[in-house]
């Protein structure tokens, strides 16, 4: 029955099942019960006309009518009345479809009026409210608590208000009855003291009182987590089950000549703890998944390169992909001044790389002369093709769709490693929804010797002091960053913007002896890379730019990062923006510049900002602002879509429901036990809803 289109169920007929199926996508009753209130209204709650004005939301009000009367003609036709209490009035109108109120509204009855009060022309008034007299409401039967469920203006407008939802919701349970198969198993519904599937489902969309409506989100919520966690477990311990890695038997050679001869500092505790969680991953004979999340200048590409080594000792090839060029050039460089002394063959392949060279790398993959190939996403084509790759490195996963990264998995026989990187600090509930099917190590210290980036917010109206201040540190020999966002849609207006303020940039430090120049998004690589490099041997002291630095810049000397208009940015490019600086021995300093009026979201970003550098705490606030697709810069999974639990808020029931999902895979991963048949049936159904597994990759 659940399977039975909605277009047969009374009250909604062809044309609302249309409409339904194009404007919410709710084609089967099945749909339909899974459309879930997203807020409750207390209908035992009055409000009185004088409380109004510190109201925006729907209201219900009890008082008479006068005044009553019809005006207009044709499409301007409409209805108002004039609605009191002892605390003042209100005008109500209706512009159509008002007949039936011509015979109900008198000036003798109390009435009930429920809808959301506009101030219009500097009065109040109420647009199409509903209307009870005060006798029906005492007669009837009615919710107290009246959901209110996800619509759409389409929807609306075709008369889709709380009373048609309702009516529909009542038809779909008295012919649907409360019949629904149990999903979770006993035990689980006893420990967690859960409601059962019937008892949930009524009370999610008729809740008999606050308490089973409490009781009824947290079943159902705990529910969509619990599987989508059972799905991501299952993936990962089936991966070890069944998907064979390369066996990295021994630390050879390149591995410990580069740890003891070449790495010019000692390693953090948490990049030993890493580097050890790899190893372990890499010589057991199964396919390692590996998510490593550091912070900016945390020495995550210290960690990626030793993974390589290991790889190399032991016969393979490597891979790092980055998403951009200028990064993946930065990484090239980086890995090429430790590999050189090694005397490891080390190639960079970009979409800019000429047709000779590709040939060459081409021919030296497939013969095993190279080593470590470093690049973008000119690596995944099919044309490149490896000898034996054993590693392949992935830095900004989520720059990545997944069907991409899955391409690395067909560069050999046996699937290679794979390694994500990411500086974008992912809060924990996050990775354990997108990320949840991969094993995850934290690189969470920064090297020794740094320093804490000192950030400080400074207003508009103190500009000629905060370039005093970048003057005076750059006549002790230091540098600095001034970043403008892209403020406009034309790419013209943006040029002109970063000109005009580059001339008064270099106008204010005109006979000071220091020098600028500017890097943005119009400009060619060559040209980039020549004033980056200008930058980077101190013949520029001042780099004005667009948010083209935000990665894969590393200049140690370089001590301000001043980022105008930083209300215009979010928590991420700050935060990124932020790492580019504290990469050298002296104090750095990040200082972010703004209008007086700031919108609450902006002011939180800054407060944020300048209360911590702890790139965890700030996507924690990211999240909440944000919310999850926006942070992982996709919304391309289904594991995103949740019908009632919130990733953000659910947090503490996300941890319970993969403890349990994991208690009940570690015991029974095929989910063969008579205990679990109702499990299994209602995961592969799920799969093969979402298509979550192809996804995932």
């Amino acid at each position: 029955m659940l399977k039975k289109s909605v277009k047969y169920l009374r009250g909604i007929g062809q044309a609302r099942a249309e409409l339904l199926e194009k404007e919410l996508g709710i084609k089967t009753y099945e749909d339909l019960l899974n459309h879930f209130p997203f807020r409750y209204i207390d209908r035992t709650k009055f409000y009185q006309i004088k409380d109004i004005r510190n109201v925006n939301a729907d209201i219900q009000l009890k008082g008479k009518i006068r005044k009553i009367e019809e005006t207009g003609s044709g499409r301007k036709k409409r209805l108002t009345a004039v609605f009191y209490d002892r605390t003042g009035e209100i005008e109500l109108v209706w512009f159509h479809n008002y007949n039936y109120l011509l015979k109900k509204l008198n000036k003798t009855d109390t009435f009930i009026i429920y809808g959301r009060a506009t101030l219009f022309n500097r009065k109040y008034n109420m647009a199409h409210p509903e209307v009870e007299t005060l006798e029906e409401r005492r007669k009837k039967a009615y919710l107290k608590l009246q959901p209110v469920y996800p619509s759409t203006e389409k929807l609306v407008k075709k008369g889709f208000n709380t009373r048609l939802w309702t009516k529909i919701m009542t038809s779909l349970f008295n012919e649907v009855g409360l019949n629904f198969k149990e999903n979770l198993p006993d035990n689980i519904i006893k420990e967690l003291k859960l409601l059962d599937k019937n008892q949930a489902l009524y009370n999610i969309h008729f809740p008999q009182s606050l308490e089973l409506l409490h009781k009824a989100q947290a079943r159902l919520k705990f529910e969509e987590l619990f599987y989508l966690q059972l799905q991501l477990l299952q993936k990962n311990l089936y991966r070890k089950q069944k998907i064979k890695g390369h066996v990295f038997e021994k630390i050879g050679h390149y591995f410990n000549t580069f740890y003891k001869e070449v790495l010019p500092f000692e390693l953090t505790g948490a990049q030993k703890r890493v580097i050890k969680e790899i190893r372990k991953d890499v010589k057991s004979g199964v396919q390692m998944n590996r998510l490593l999340q550091g912070d900016v200048g945390s020495g995550k590409t210290i960690v990626a390169l030793m993974s390589m080594l290991m790889a190399i000792d032991n016969g393979y090839q490597a891979s790092l992909i980055a998403p951009t060029e200028i990064l993946a050039q930065q990484h090239y460089k980086g890995l090429k001044a430790f590999t050189d002394k090694l005397g490891l063959n080390i190639k960079l392949l970009t979409g800019s790389t000429k047709k000779k060279e590709r040939n060459e790398i081409a021919e030296n993959l497939i013969n095993g002369n190279l080593h470590i190939l470093v690049g973008t996403h000119a690596i995944l084509e099919d044309t490149v093709k490896f000898k034996n790759l054993g590693i392949a490195i992935i830095d900004e996963q989520h720059r990545f769709g997944v069907a991409q990264r899955a391409k690395m998995w067909q560069k050999n026989s046996i699937p290679p490693h794979i390694l994500v990187m990411t500086a974008t600090p992912i809060p924990r509930t996050l990775a354990m929804t997108h990320y949840g099917d991969l094993d995850i190590s934290i690189i969470d210290e920064l090297p020794p010797g740094r320093k804490p980036v000192k950030t400080v917010h400074r207003y508009r109206k103190d500009k000629l002091k905060v370039f005093e201040f970048i003057k005076n540190e750059i006549h002790k020999g230091r540098q600095a960053y001034v970043v403008f966002p892209l403020i406009e849609e034309s790419e013209v207006l943006d040029y002109q913007n970063l000109t005009d303020n580059y001339e008064k940039i270099q106008k204010f430090f005109e006979g000071t002896g220091i020098k600028t120049g500017m890097v943005h998004g119009k400009m060619k690589p060559d040209e980039k890379e020549a004033e980056m490099q200008k930058f980077k041997n101190n013949e520029t002291q001042v780099l004005v730019a667009t948010t083209v630095i935000e990665v894969g810049v590393d200049i140690p000397n370089a001590s301000i990062m001043l980022i105008e208009s930083a209300e215009r940015f979010g928590l991420s490019q700050l935060h990124q923006l932020r790492g580019r600086v504290g990469r050298g021995a002296e104090q750095s300093y990040c200082i972010l510049m703004t209008d007086y009026k700031l919108s609450q979201e902006a002011r939180i970003r800054i407060d944020t900002m300048t209360s911590t550098n702890d790139g965890f705490k700030i996507a924690e606030v990211d999240l909440k602002l944000r919310g999850p697709g926006n942070i992982l810069g996709t919304q391309q999974s289904g594991i995103m879509r949740f019908r009632i639990a919130d990733i953000v808020k659910d947090n503490a029931l996300m941890r319970t429901a993969r403890h349990y999902a994991y208690k009940v895979l570690k015991d029974d991963i095929n989910l063969t036990k008579p205990e679990h048949q109702n499990l299994r049936y209602f995961l592969q159904k799920q799969i093969k809803e979402t298509g979550f597994w192809n996804l995932i990759g």
